[in-house]
């Protein structure tokens, strides 16, 4: 008996005939750490005959070759080339147009007006050690406009003063409560730091409020963290620096947070302060006009995220887009929508190349930014000097910092004491 013939519709159904890749369909392929430069295996094999000849990783090598890897690799590589694209734009590049302005027709003029760089960002960025990279882009004046959240502008203020420390997604919110702690996913904020940036706080908004009662000045949000950037005087901060470098921080939220519990106490104190929105909205919508190309590099979601959109939206959209996040579309919130929803806004342009990478921002940020800004970015080297010279005292200011503490530590406990004596001599039988 002869064996059964495969069914012809099952080998029509799995054996599908493929139409031919195009010409220049990039392959997948990943990272071999076997793969050596031969000059590297050469160097590692002369330094220690014998022994185990492996050279050092080329991470380099490394991340260029997620353009090959596929998935969130693949997006972190796409996101670094429209990085760089929003870096070396220049009007240069583009023909000159007959509505362009007298003053920006030369080869010259046209070299210096660069893509207008907007940087949003949730406060987790500034809670944790991301905080940096940003410093450093402000630092060097490497974007043009921030967008951020209430935490986010006091956090960067209070680590100035006392820092955040690592702790654990595993502990236990009660017992943290009970010792005056308070977590940020793993990491952990002392209350003090709180305390330390009321006590800071307080003199600077009596100091903005009496400018607004004696000289008639409109405070917004931007006007009030370049305040508190100048009066930190520190170049550690971000803060310091947007001053410094007049990249202005827009925080439509700024009362969300600390700042606001500020506010709130200092208007029972004394009433009549007052923040001003409007002025903001249209100062950020005037850059977003203004820009001849705009890129968007957005980390997380919420207001910073729309907030940014928005304004390009009056452009008829941003030329460049980055965003980071873990958030996903299928509850139709802003946070997870895909770049394709801000096309449909007039948020993206529509010919632009937009780029989303599923992933934690503290993760894949400093990666894309040593890719990009860092490389091919323009550093500003007094600015540089400066930072080195501040940090050469870190010393002095931690072992004053520590003193600081044992000072109070000791007056607490003396307070203690005296509250102990006080009861036991109130217990103590009458005559």
């Amino acid at each position: 008996m002869s064996a059964p013939a495969v069914p012809e519709k099952a080998t029509e159904a799995v054996l599908v005939k493929s139409e031919r890749m195009p010409e220049g369909a990039i392959t997948v392929e990943g990272h071999d750490f076997d793969r050596r430069a031969p000059a590297a295996a050469a160097a590692a094999a002369a330094a220690a005959p014998g022994a185990d000849s492996a050279a050092p990783v080329d991470w380099q090598r490394v991340l260029d070759d997620f353009g090959r890897t596929g998935f969130q690799g693949l997006h972190l590589a796409q996101a670094v080339e429209e990085v760089k694209r929003m870096i070396t734009w220049r009007l240069s590049d583009e023909p000159v147009k007959d509505t362009d302005d007298e003053d920006l027709r030369t080869e010259e003029a046209r070299r210096g007006v660069k893509c207008t760089i907007f940087l949003a960002f949730t406060s987790n960025m500034i809670s944790c050690g991301v905080r940096e990279v940003i410093r450093f882009l402000a630092q060097h004046r490497m974007v043009d406009v921030i967008t951020t959240t209430g935490g986010g502008v006091e956090e960067d203020l209070m680590k100035c003063m006392e820092p955040h420390y690592i702790g654990s997604f595993a502990l236990r919110g009660r017992e943290l409560r009970l010792r005056g702690h308070n977590r940020i996913g793993n990491l952990v904020v002392p209350n003090v730091n709180y305390c330390a940036f009321e006590d800071w706080m307080a003199p600077v908004l009596n100091e903005m409020h009496d400018e607004q009662e004696s000289d008639g000045v409109s405070w917004t949000p931007s006007s009030m963290i370049k305040r508190f950037g100048e009066r930190i005087a520190n170049p550690e901060s971000v803060w310091y620096w947007c001053a410094k470098n007049d990249i202005p921080v827009f925080c439509p939220a700024i009362t969300d947070g600390s700042v606001g519990d500020m506010v709130f106490f200092h208007s029972y104190k004394r009433p009549g302060f007052k923040i001003d929105i409007a002025d903001d909205i249209r100062a950020i919508n005037d850059m977003a006009l203004r820009a001849k190309r705009s890129g968007m590099l957005i980390l997380g979601g919420g207001m910073v995220k729309h907030h940014t959109c928005n304004a390009n939206l009056m452009r008829n959209g941003a030329d460049y887009s980055v965003f980071i996040n873990t958030g996903n579309e299928f509850d139709g919130s802003d946070s997870g929508a895909r770049p394709d929803e801000a096309v449909s806004w007039g948020k993206i342009k529509l010919d632009a190349a937009p780029v989303k990478v599923y992933a934690d921002a503290s993760l894949i940020f400093p990666i894309l930014v040593g890719q990009t800004f860092a490389r091919i970015g323009e550093r500003i080297p007094e600015h540089t000097a400066e930072l080195e010279a501040w940090r050469a005292g870190a010393q002095a200011r931690e072992e004053a910092r520590k003193a600081r503490h044992a000072r109070e530590d000791a007056e607490r406990a003396e307070e203690a004491r005296l509250v102990q004596v006080a009861k036991e001599e109130a217990d103590k039988p009458t005559a």
